[in-house]
């Protein structure tokens, strides 16, 4: 179909009711790929209900107030909307929305050049804070307490301390590993969310929803067949719907994607029916061949793969934990009885629970 062309009735998506757009109308570019999807209102953000509801009544109390919200920390594994949050929360408020990452500050001067370009009640957006250098972090302190920047001038004998006062903002933080934040940045956050893995339900409306902005057509098996391997998380599930849409067009070009277009184009890319990609796999083969079922260090683990220590900890193992396949134990990584059934081992007598420890 062109865009020229009209829609036929077929292709209005069953899960959501909506027409697809036509291709020259969807946002196809790479670069701006995951920001076309990203929902723009808290109503049209999928899943997360809990934390849906507090921030709601959060944001309406700030508005009728008129005052900034409070600072709020966002906690979670990456690719589940930690940053589409944040600027809703600024759309939300009617504010402009800066953002940065905690590595990329590396002086003083860096924050206080981002601070004072703020405008009153403005949000900042600071993501992976948990990198921010800890120099920076006491930078932070006055700036989040009492909206002032507390700077050294000059060096030595010559130095002198400046107060800078600041328009009254909030910052949004994002973070993957909450554990790495020290105490007295973490008290200062007003409020802390900690989002989960969605469910398979909530990322079917997500998957139909960006099929209908990227005039994917795509039928009810399609979407559930794509949620239920996207190991719980909306990037994965839209980065997956591109690799079928990519599939469906060599082979079923102007076809509804349907459940066995989405397994087949899944299975090209080594995704199992469970979500598991070739990395979860090697992880549980390493720890049943290798460490005979655990327990077993990370940093052993890492070596062993070729891999960060914390990438392994946290890219690949909240979701091997969180869906049953390793449990953290405080001697090690010990594989579940799911994880040697999902690949086909026999645990041995004498060796399940036996391994090294980094």
């Amino acid at each position: 179909m062109t865009g020229d062309q009209p829609r036929s009735p077929a292709q209005v998506c069953p899960v959501t009711g909506d027409q697809p757009r036509s291709p020259a109308e969807a946002r196809e570019d790479e670069a701006g790929f995951d920001a076309s999807l990203r929902p723009n209102l808290l109503k049209d953000y999928v899943g997360q209900d809990d934390v849906k509801g507090r921030l709601d009544v959060a944001i309406r109390a700030a508005r009728e107030r008129g005052e900034p919200l409070d600072h709020i920390l966002l906690c979670g594994p990456p690719g589940l909307g930690k940053t589409s949050l944040a600027q809703i929360i600024a759309r939300e408020m009617g504010v402009a929305c800066r953002r940065t990452q905690g590595p990329a500050i590396e002086r003083g001067g860096d924050l206080a050049a981002i601070l004072s370009d703020l405008e009153q009640g403005d949000v900042l957006f600071i993501d992976e804070i948990h990198g921010l250098p800890r120099k920076i972090e006491e930078v932070l302190y006055p700036a989040m307490e009492d909206f002032e920047l507390d700077l050294v001038v000059g060096q030595g004998p010559s130095a002198r301390s400046l107060r800078l006062a600041l328009k009254p903002f909030t910052l949004v933080a994002a973070t993957t590993r909450a554990g790495m934040l020290n105490a007295p940045l973490r008290d200062r956050f007003g409020s802390t969310f900690r989002l989960e893995f969605y469910r398979v339900e909530d990322l079917e409306q997500i998957v139909a929803r960006s099929a209908g902005i990227l005039g994917v057509p795509l039928d009810r098996e399609g979407a559930r067949e794509i949620a239920g391997r996207s190991r719980g998380t909306p990037r994965i599930a839209n980065r997956q719907l591109k690799w079928v849409r990519d599939w469906a067009q060599v082979h079923t070009p102007g076809k509804t994607v349907n459940g066995p277009a989405a397994a087949a184009a899944l299975k090209l890319h080594q995704v199992d029916p469970a979500g598991l990609e070739p990395m979860d796999r090697a992880i549980l083969a390493a720890v049943l061949d290798r460490f005979g079922g655990g327990p077993v260090g990370v940093e052993s683990l890492a070596a062993l793969l070729g891999e960060e220590p914390e990438t392994v900890a946290s890219v690949y193992e909240p979701y091997l934990v969180q869906s049953g396949y390793l449990e953290r134990t405080p001697r090690g990584r010990v594989a579940t009885d799911l994880a040697w059934r999902h690949l086909g081992r026999e645990r041995t007598p004498g060796t399940a629970r036996q391994g090294r420890l980094l």
